[in-house]
């Protein structure tokens, strides 16, 4: 019986080494954020079953697993760069989400200037003249006042 993990993961030989280390690091990405450690070990497991199925020295294994590694990881960035997409520019910013949404003013519009209460907050308004309880569509927002027209 062998005497330490090493020996009993060398006394199966190596292509067996190879899956062993692929599932590893395969488990090491569940534990360590981000998602790299997954590609290298495919490319660990992926060598592990070439050399399973070819009798490759060595040297032969270790650039068999340097060419995967480095494509499977290209492969990876650029699917993450094609998912990407642009930024949303409303990230962070739920006052966008309120363009489209009607409601009654409660304060009327004097002026172009009014007021409307959305969920728990008071928003000035800017839009026709209108009297309090009037319905109203907001149609933009320009800093911290909404754009209004009437509903």
């Amino acid at each position: 019986m062998p005497a330490s993990l090493a020996d009993a993961v060398a006394a199966l030989g190596p292509a067996w080494s190879w899956v062993i280390a692929g599932l590893a690091l395969a488990g090491a990405e569940i534990l360590l954020p981000g998602v790299f450690l997954i590609w290298l070990g495919l490319a660990a497991v992926a060598t592990g079953v070439a050399a399973a199925a070819l009798p490759l020295p060595w040297q032969g294994q270790t650039l068999l697993f340097a060419v995967l590694a480095v494509g499977l990881v290209a492969v990876a960035a650029r699917l993450q760069r094609r998912g990407a997409g642009p930024p949303a520019p409303a990230l962070n910013r739920a006052d966008r989400g309120l363009i489209g949404r009607a409601g009654v003013l409660d304060e009327p519009i004097v002026q172009g200037a009014g007021r409307i209460r959305f969920d728990d907050t008071l928003w000035r308004v800017e839009g026709p003249d209108l009297p309090a309880g009037a319905r109203v569509r907001v149609t933009a927002i320009r800093g911290t006042i909404l754009q209004v027209e009437a509903a």
